[in-house]
């Protein structure tokens, strides 16, 4: 990972929600533009997410009220912090990209102020976790000297080194300022697929008992995934300080998808490779990936993961 060198008075750019396009002769550094968030960005990230994510009520509610918090404030008083939990293909990456989508002006260079690590290709040597310390902080520090509003995403949690994530906790915390750089408004999400068969179970023990997915309380399941999370081994907070400091703002969950929201990812596709929407085709490649439990087959084990390749077979 190669740091971003902090803003100087040359740096010249678009920045977004936050960071409105600059010149060296406008400010002197990128520090001081002002953050002024459009009224405009939740109504379309709301509408985006409840077009396009399928039977995560509750991950799309707990995101939007976090936010509506943290995008709202003149000036937060730490980094909005959010830990998306559930199966393989449920929707953690979507939303995560609907999020980068809509946080940013059209147009803008979103590589720019959207950061994503993977572990497996950023981290892949538990050897060298100190040397990923080091430049884990350096980049994180550097990008949100230029632009406040930046967004960092790490996918594949758990499969993160040990100790590797807890190098970031002095920016998630609650300061006014840490060497002179404001860490308020900016957002860091979490992907991890840990915590994915706690969700689960809790979610089939309601089917069982005829109760309704929508009448799981998140709270609860939120509480539930810290815990859980914190005593896995596997998930990258093993342990971890953000947990043990309660620097998570939210421990998201996704619930495993149903046949019939597997439906609707299969209907998308095919609207998406330019298909009419065969009925017959829909439900046929929906009830072969409803696998669990293999008694039942209530969930897709895989989300809607291999739905493309799917629809490109049976085309």
């Amino acid at each position: 990972i190669r740091p971003h060198p902090r803003a100087s008075q040359e740096a010249v750019g678009t920045v977004l929600l936050g960071c409105l396009p600059i010149s060296a002769d406008s400010v002197s550094s990128w520090a001081e533009v002002a953050f002024s968030a459009s009224p405009l960005i939740l109504p379309v990230v709301k509408m985006d997410l409840e077009r396009k994510v399928f039977g995560q009520h509750l991950a799309v509610q707990l995101v939007l009220r976090a936010l509506n918090a943290n995008i709202y404030s003149k000036r937060p008083k730490k980094p909005l912090v959010m830990s998306f939990h559930g199966w393989t293909g449920t929707g953690k990456t979507f939303l995560s990209s609907i999020i980068a989508e809509n946080l940013y002006q059209p147009g803008a260079p979103r590589r720019s102020f959207v950061h994503h690590f993977n572990t497996l290709l950023h981290f892949p040597h538990a050897s060298r976790v100190h040397l990923y310390k080091e430049q884990l902080q350096n980049w994180i520090r550097g990008n949100v000297s230029a632009c406040p509003r930046s967004l960092f995403i790490f996918s594949e949690m758990d499969q993160m080194p040990h100790g590797l994530i807890d190098s970031i906790t002095p920016f998630l915390g609650y300061h006014e300022e840490i060497d002179g750089v404001y860490y308020g408004k900016a957002i860091f999400i979490f992907l991890n697929n840990a915590g994915g068969d706690k969700i689960t179970e809790i979610a089939l023990d309601y089917w069982r008992r005829t109760k309704r997915r929508e009448d799981i309380p998140g709270k609860e399941l939120q509480q539930l995934l810290s815990e859980e999370i914190f005593r896995n081994t596997n998930s990258g907070f093993f342990q971890s300080q953000l947990i043990q400091k309660n620097l998570i703002d939210y421990f998201i969950p996704f619930l495993p998808l149903e046949c019939k929201h597997v439906k609707e990812c299969v209907r998308e596709e095919l609207r998406a490779q330019g298909h009419p929407e065969d009925e017959d085709l829909i439900t046929e490649i929906a009830s072969a990936m409803t696998d669990y439990p293999s008694e039942e087959g209530i969930y897709s084990s895989k989300g809607c993961k291999t739905v493309a390749s799917r629809v490109t077979l049976s085309i």
